[in-house]
């Protein structure tokens, strides 16, 4: 949802007046880095389970549709052998009952879910401040994924991270 202050002139350092910025409703697209392009297409086609839209073989590229064709994209860019590497972080937004089955389709193709403390898990945690539900794992690059589900509950930051069963038994 847009704050409706995002819409109010503001100035800049130099105290000239700046228009309103641009409302911005989603995230479309993002990028990642992979060593083997092949590889991430066949992990985040079966086991994320993301559309391949197209793949531009002359640079070494692919796009993946989420949440259907024209919601929005993941790049993936083939870095090869290249020596530096970044692992970055993606969340991917699930209903509740898929984030619950999540861990056992993860091990089924031999992928470990975890939890937000980077351990091994069967059960999503829940950021209270949000509140949001997720289970995490990681692609073929080591970039840590994320399924994440807000949840209808009032936000209770002071509780940090706690599991799932934990936060519906206050």
């Amino acid at each position: 949802m847009i704050d409706a202050r995002s819409r109010i002139g503001r100035c800049n350092g130099y105290g000239v007046a700046m228009s309103p910025s641009i409302p911005v409703g989603k995230l479309f697209e993002t990028h990642l880095t992979v060593r083997d392009l092949q590889r991430s297409i066949a992990f985040y086609r079966d086991v994320v389970g993301l559309p391949l839209a197209t793949e531009v073989p002359e640079r070494n590229l692919a796009f993946m549709w989420i949440g259907g064709r024209g919601n929005s994209m993941l790049g993936l860019w083939g870095i090869g052998s290249a020596p530096l590497a970044m692992e970055l972080h993606t969340a991917f937004e699930v209903t509740l009952d898929d984030l619950l089955e999540s861990p056992a389709r993860l091990r089924e193709h031999g992928v470990t879910p975890l939890s937000f403390f980077d351990r091994e898990t069967d059960e999503p945690d829940v950021l209270c401040w949000m509140p949001a539900a997720s289970i995490y794992f990681r692609d073929p690059d080591g970039h840590l994924l994320e399924y994440v589900t807000m949840l209808d509950d009032d936000p209770d930051p002071d509780r940090g991270v706690v599991s799932l069963s934990d936060w519906r038994s206050r």
